[in-house]
């Protein structure tokens, strides 16, 4: 099994940019953190966020040292971030597209 790793932005990140694909196991982290390693407990796409540490329902996301979203739901530490768990504070839209795609969920094509 290759190394799987994911990076933190600033040390006040509540989540990290995974750096390749993680599946359920340790991770190694790199940049601004103290902690060298968290266990993904679920798959991770690369460039996509995994939990540093419990996030309650509506408490901000934090990336870049900054607020990008809130949790729609309880996140513990090693789970995927994405649009089905949080809402984007830059994107109104977000919560209404498809976790896996993107496409929207909330327009009918015919």
């Amino acid at each position: 099994m290759s190394r799987q790793t994911a990076f933190i932005i600033h040390a006040t990140d509540s989540v990290a940019t995974a750096l390749t694909p993680l599946n359920p196991g340790p991770v190694t982290l790199f940049g601004e953190t103290e902690v060298p390693e968290i266990t993904a407990v679920e798959d991770v796409p690369k460039g996509h966020k995994i939990a540093l540490r419990r996030i309650a329902e509506g408490e901000n996301i934090l990336k870049y040292g900054v607020p990008i979203g809130r949790a729609t739901m309880e996140i513990e530490p090693g789970m995927w971030v994405h649009l089905h768990r949080m809402c984007s504070n830059y994107d109104e839209r977000s919560s209404h597209l498809d976790v896996n795609t993107g496409a929207p969920k909330d327009t009918k094509y015919e």
